[in-house]
């Protein structure tokens, strides 16, 4: 019953995270679509960066922005805050459920670092803190003035966090802590800037004084600090899918080259946004992911060569003592209710059915078992292998 509890929370929080991301990523993309289109003419007010017309859903908009605010405060004031600070605390919900909650599986990696689950869960949340810290004292120094250089720099940090947790968790618990990083620090920008600044200009209007612009300078540059990291941030929350890049001993290498293929992709659609047609930026974006395939491919680990037929009962052996605690129609595991995706070793019919996904997941990567629970050697593994290589027989 508490692993069926425990699935269905997992399904509502998980549901609200993608609900509530969904929203907060595409008001991001909307404003900067916005914000490059707006236009200035003879006719604009003073105190007016510009406005736009638009048609959507049969009705026709008019927006228009302010450099620093409006002469009157309007009565009805809506604020873009909600999207944010939900999507951040149902992922922390799901940190906790899944990786804090289970972090003997999903965590800790005794290969790594044979760590307590309170000292796993110390690093992680420290690294949460550290991230921002760090973040927030780029902004707020020199180099937060130069955009590009500050993004060198930026990038550099996340690169060298990636290699950091990728040699303390467990290459899971590693890369979804690197987007907890980056989602912290975008929700941050909301909550400690953006809307404290906002609050203090309509502060200021209350009061009949003149808004700082400075005020709204920072808060933009935040958000299009976020702007940037929404494609990168996307990757890492859905990273556990894709083992042949988590599990790749250049795992970091890998993520960061994906980080800056999506952080360059960004950048064309922003370019674009603003009427300035520069497909090379999205071929460069392009050129970096599929230079991270081909490296990937290119130092891709071989199996060892197995010299002796791996006879199906040794086969089914090995699955039974690493596998169907999981993968069976009756898990045994305290975490699954049902078996992940679906997938049962419970049979012949079904090891053979799954054999390329066993090689993928137990062979080619080490993601399976979780966190290596039940201590399977490379020996198994390529055991295993020879099996799915010489026919799944």
């Amino acid at each position: 019953m508490t692993a069926d509890l425990l699935a269905w929370l997992n399904l509502g929080v998980r549901w609200l995270h993608v609900i509530a991301g969904i929203a907060w990523i595409g008001s991001s993309f909307y404003f900067m679509w916005l914000d490059a289109r707006l236009k200035a003419d003879e006719t604009t007010p003073p105190g007016v960066q510009g406005d736009l017309w638009a048609v959507h859903g049969g009705g026709f908009y008019h927006k228009r922005k302010y450099l620093s605010a409006p002469p009157d405060m309007p009565e009805d004031l809506h604020w873009f805050k909600w999207e944010a600070y939900t999507t951040w605390l149902s992922g922390s919900a799901l940190l906790i459920l899944i990786y804090y909650l289970g972090a003997p599986t999903y965590l800790i990696d005794p290969a790594k670092a044979d760590l307590a689950p309170w000292q796993a869960i110390a690093i992680g949340v420290g690294a949460l803190v550290a991230g921002w810290a760090i973040y927030d004292g780029l902004c707020r120094s020199p180099l937060g003035q130069r955009l590009k250089l500050f993004g060198a720099v930026w990038f550099l940090t996340l690169t060298a966090a990636a290699w950091g947790l990728s040699h303390v968790f467990s290459n899971r618990g590693a890369f979804i802590h690197l987007g907890a990083i980056i989602g912290t620090v975008m929700v941050a920008n909301v909550f400690m800037v953006i809307i404290p600044n906002q609050r203090k200009i309509v502060a200021a209007l209350l009061a009949g004084e003149t808004p700082d612009p400075a005020l709204g300078k920072r808060g933009k540059m935040r958000s299009v600090h976020n702007n940037y990291m929404t494609l990168p941030v996307l990757f890492l929350m859905v990273s556990s899918h894709y083992p042949m890049v988590i599990d790749h001993p250049l795992n970091w290498l890998l993520v960061a080259g994906i980080g800056a293929s999506g952080w360059t992709i960004r950048h064309f659609f922003n370019l674009r946004n603003a009427s300035r047609s520069e497909p090379m930026v999205l071929v460069s974006g392009v050129a970096i992911f599929l230079a991270v395939m081909l490296l990937a491919l290119a130092t891709k680990p071989k199996a060892a060569v197995v010299a002796s037929v791996v006879p199906f009962s040794e086969v089914q052996t090995l699955i039974r003592t690493h596998c169907v605690a999981c993968h069976s129609a009756h898990p045994t595991s305290a975490i699954f209710a049902a078996a992940p995706n679906g997938v049962a070793y419970d049979t012949p019919a079904e090891i053979r059915r799954y054999a390329p996904r066993i090689y993928e997941r137990a062979v080619a990567t080490d993601s399976m078992p979780m966190g290596n629970e039940t201590g399977m050697t490379r020996t198994e593994r390529d055991r295993l292998g020879a099996w799915v290589k010489a026919g799944a027989k």
